[in-house]
């Protein structure tokens, strides 16, 4: 949270001057056209031969826009408007910083994305007609609100607005699952009642930080996690009881504790308060375990849709070694297991192992192994023993993989790899690395699985050049 006091918003201009400093001026306004997108979905203007990018502007857009000395252009006035154009569905929009181009049709949002693929991946090919979704909204199935104190003390509960510590409140975010929401809005009234404190970032006091929930979009279980800042828990028989009366779809709850000052959610303390403490849910016929810290795709439609594509692409019989890098708790992994003669896994998060693990058991899957390493020198070894994979699949983190990693990808030779990437732009520069290491780009899949925000995902197919 900024400095000074939270959740309220400082006006653009003061009408008198706080004591010893000089008033703050009004952005200066001027009429712009906007000619085009930044790959976040930004409208591209130029201002005094300055280079301007202003949110929730369309290209072709003429319109009126405040320029402030910091910080970005925003949109006062649309004076002539492109087709594409929309009145945003959520009333938080323009305040948010969680969906970016709600201002655009839906066509609209898909042509943008696969503009922004087709651009980057221009060096390799054409890539396919992205993966659209059917319903592009409520799909998240983990969804986090933040806690705080209003003007009055009261306690408010939403979301940070883009580009600050300023929190809004929100009783319904359009892309959450509706079950999330209902629940959030139940403890949020709770706090009250009970008597407990939303924590105050600034003087690191009061109870609750975050609520964390995770929906198994199959099962229908539900995990509910209290971030608290502080292990004491007043009223907490009581306060679960009536939880649950209310929500009874709720299958498990977790009292998070942490006692950090900066913006990680998550404490490394936990108590399983109600429950197994972890959910299951269904992916590509298998089913796993997810536990509060899981990394588990957060659009289970569309990630069936991404990994079946990931295994298709592998081209698997029966008989290959896949490697699955950055294997998280193992999905890709265990998914291909089923058309594979064997697959490793390896990931460096000792928890991700674990469950990795549990979850091939809980499916009986015998042909999949996990280990704790850095998947790079894990490769490098498999080369220097004179050991062979056939299919290379790896998932990164969105700032791509390192030189070390793909290095490790030649040594190892494998006749294809599956590259999936939840950035683009840091696949297209990996794509030019593994392209001079002797490999050929054969397809690119581009994946709506983030409708309403710029964020698309893409999975490449490389096979090695004989």
């Amino acid at each position: 949270m900024a400095k000074g006091k939270k959740n309220q918003k400082k006006p653009h201009n003061r009408q008198k001057a706080e004591k010893g400093r000089p008033p703050q001026q009004q952005p200066k306004t001027t009429e712009v056209t906007c000619t085009g997108l930044t790959d976040d979905g930004k409208g591209i203007a130029t201002w005094k031969g300055k280079r301007l990018e202003v949110p929730h502007l369309l290209p072709g857009e003429k319109a009126e826009v405040a320029v402030p000395k910091r910080g970005p252009a925003k949109v006062v006035k649309i004076l002539e408007a492109n087709e594409n154009r929309q009145k945003a569905p959520c009333p938080y929009f323009y305040e948010c910083g969680g969906c970016q181009i709600q201002h655009m049709t839906q066509t609209a949002q898909y042509d943008f994305k696969q503009g922004v693929v087709d651009r980057l991946m221009k060096p390799f090919g054409k890539p396919e007609p992205i993966m659209t979704m059917e319903e592009p909204f409520g799909y998240r199935n983990k969804n986090t609100m933040t806690f705080g104190e209003g003007k009055k003390r009261q306690v408010i509960g939403g979301l940070y607005a883009a580009n600050s510590h300023d929190l809004i409140e929100v009783d319904r975010c359009l892309i959450h699952d509706p079950k999330a929401d209902a629940i959030i809005g139940t403890i949020k009234k709770m706090l009250s009642s009970f008597k407990l404190q939303a924590y105050n970032e600034d003087t690191g006091r009061g109870f609750l930080r975050h609520v964390l929930i995770k929906v198994g979009k199959t099962s229908g279980q539900v995990m509910v996690v209290l971030v608290t800042g502080t292990p004491e828990f007043k009223g907490k028989n009581n306060f679960l009881k009536a939880l649950r009366r209310d929500h009874p779809e709720i299958t498990t709850i977790i009292q998070n504790i942490n006692t950090r000052r900066d913006s990680m959610v998550l404490g490394n303390q936990e108590k399983v308060l109600f429950g197994k403490g972890f959910i299951t849910d269904t992916l590509g016929g298998l089913e796993f375990e997810i536990s509060s810290r899981s990394f588990y795709q957060i659009n289970p439609v569309q990630t069936e849709k991404l990994y079946g594509k990931a295994v298709e692409l592998a081209g698997l019989s029966g008989k290959e070694t896949v490697i699955d890098a950055y294997c998280g708790i193992g999905t890709i992994g265990l998914i291909a297991s089923k058309q594979a003669g064997n697959v490793i896994g390896v990931e460096m998060n000792k928890g991700a192992v674990k469950d990795a693990i549990r979850n091939s058991k809980h499916n009986h899957v015998k042909n999949a192994r996990f280990h704790q390493d850095d998947a790079g020198e894990f490769m490098t070894k498999m080369a220097a023993a004179g050991e062979k994979a056939d299919v290379v699949i790896l998932d990164p983190p969105r700032s791509g993989s390192d030189e070390a990693f793909l290095s490790s990808v030649a040594k190892l030779a494998p006749s294809r790899v599956v590259y999936v990437s939840c950035n683009p732009e840091t696949q297209a520069r990996d794509l030019h690395y593994l392209t001079k290491q002797g490999y050929n780009v054969q397809e690119i899949q581009p994946v709506d699985m983030f409708p309403q925000t710029y964020h698309v995902e893409t999975v490449v197919l490389l096979t090695k050049k004989s």
